[in-house]
């Protein structure tokens, strides 16, 4: 039996002005989206965070497997466990695993090693990649497009978050195994991306940056 048969799509048409003036909306909504890495720590209500790992969820993948799992983390302990393993990480990454080309380029962003932001933050979001599935029996589940599928799924909750009016920001310290010991993840799933959530404090900066033009991110046909 097919375990997903087909049923009417339900679609709203809506006319070409309100399609423009909503998309218009939409951009300059997203445009005005930064990564923050100065955090208040002002509370966040939960349900917030669920409606933004809900939105995350609706993400289309491979063969509709949905290999992400969301870990949310506000226990002050945790949160501290977190920070300090990751910046251990951190700090050998800025002193001998980065090239110097690659130090160039962060150089301009301001940031380092510190991470004070994984305690601040009231809200710590762990999206793990599921490598692979695993059935009734404990047997091994293939499960397709996995970084496509997580990478598309992120993109929804960034979009989420930053729609509700909060910020973050898309932490990958490298190694990232430390959050499966942490917070106990089985071995078939690996940390994807780590997302701090919250209000940005109220002396937050970020760098003055300017994204690429319409024409610098586009072709169209052949290139006309």
């Amino acid at each position: 039996m097919n375990p997903y048969p087909h049923i009417a799509y339900q679609h709203q048409e809506r006319p070409e002005d309100e399609m423009q003036a909503r998309a218009e909306a939409f951009y300059t909504l997203m445009n005005q989206r930064r990564s923050v890495r100065f955090f208040s720590d002002r509370p966040v209500p939960r349900r917030l965070v669920e409606l933004a790992i809900r939105t995350a969820g609706t993400a289309p993948s491979g063969a509709h497997r949905q290999p992400w799992r969301f870990v949310v983390v506000d226990d002050p302990a945790l949160k501290h466990q977190i920070r300090v393993a990751a910046e251990e990480e951190e700090h050998e990454s800025y002193h001998g695993r980065m090239s110097d080309e690659w130090l160039e380029a962060l150089a301009p962003l301001g940031t380092d090693w510190h991470k004070p932001f994984l305690e601040t933050a009231p809200w710590l979001v762990v999206c793990f990649a599921e490598t692979y599935g695993l059935d009734d029996d404990g047997a091994k589940v293939k499960n397709y497009y996995v970084q496509e599928s997580c990478g598309i799924a992120c993109g929804l909750f960034i979009a989420a978050v930053h729609n509700m009016g909060l910020v973050t920001l898309t932490h990958t310290p490298s190694p990232m195994r430390f959050l499966n010991d942490i917070l106990k993840r089985p071995k078939n799933e690996r940390p994807y991306i780590l997302f701090p959530v919250g209000y940005p404090a109220e002396d937050a900066t970020v760098p003055d940056l300017h994204r690429k033009s319409l024409d610098e991110i586009t072709q169209w046909n052949l290139g006309e």
